[in-house]
């Protein structure tokens, strides 16, 4: 980052991070997206997700500044010596999911997630799904409230809280996680390599409807969906140094 002063400053649709916006573009000037070195997120993890997807094609390192809660992709937030901080800033480079639904009258929806990709019941009744890993059948019935796919850089988030695994930054797996599983009673997911296709069929798809999403982003009632790592896409986030995503993680599994 060294010598890169073109920042091109987003910021949340909330009042801290627009009073934010206005004091560091005052200070540090504003550069158009497509004509920066590098873009500073003015937020939370939800906004930051929302500025990865919306410039994934600038192909541009971006520093999150947490003017949102967790802040679990963000570093913390200071006015001064913001260019000293990207020149000393660590990248960590996340790939992200591609889902691939099917919908109950055959259109189908693509879509790419970053944290995960999540099906959900959509009706009073759970759901039942099918999940297969690169063809084969892996589990027949999966009776729940939903399941989940996570990469490392989500595995914090939904996937946790479902009590699934903390994945480690640049382990190449990707983790399978059941939402209120009721059979198989004591199914608790599974690790799988990060080159896997998943596949989940929606058994019963009339009678117990289930909604696919991809970072919160709606696919709609679905009767199956693909997943699989996309490594032709590369998210290069900003950490500062000692504070990176690795360092989270781990600090994550202690709290």
């Amino acid at each position: 980052m060294a010598g890169r002063t073109r920042i091109a400053f987003l910021a949340s649709e909330t009042a801290s991070a627009e009073g934010a916006l206005d004091r560091l573009t005052a200070r540090y000037g504003q550069t158009a997206p497509e004509a920066a070195e590098v873009i500073v997120a003015l937020g939370g993890d939800g906004f930051m997700l929302q500025t990865l997807h919306a410039t994934q094609t600038h192909d541009l390192p971006v520093y999150g500044m947490n003017c949102g809660t967790i802040g679990f992709l963000m570093n913390e937030f200071q006015e001064d010596c913001l260019i000293e901080r990207l020149e000393a800033a660590a990248e960590e480079i996340l790939n992200p999911l591609r889902l691939r639904a099917t919908r109950p009258d055959g259109a189908v929806v693509e879509a790419l997630a970053i944290n995960e990709v999540s099906l959900l019941r959509a009706g009073p009744q759970a759901a039942k799904l099918r999940i297969s890993v690169d063809g084969k059948v892996r589990l027949e019935e999966l009776v729940c409230d939903g399941a989940l796919v996570a990469t490392p850089a989500g595995s914090t988030a939904y996937n946790y809280s479902a009590h699934g695994p903390i994945l480690p930054i640049g382990s190449d797996v990707l983790a399978l996680t059941a939402v209120a599983p009721y059979r198989p009673r004591r199914w608790r997911g599974a690790l799988l390599p990060k080159r896997a296709t998943v596949k989940i069929e929606v058994l019963q798809p009339a009678k117990r409807p289930v909604m696919a999403e991809g970072d919160s982003r709606g696919a709609g009632v679905v009767s199956m969906v693909e997943i699989r790592s996309e490594s032709a896409i590369a998210h290069r986030i900003l950490f500062d140094p000692g504070h990176g995503l690795e360092e989270r993680l781990i600090r994550e599994q202690f709290l």
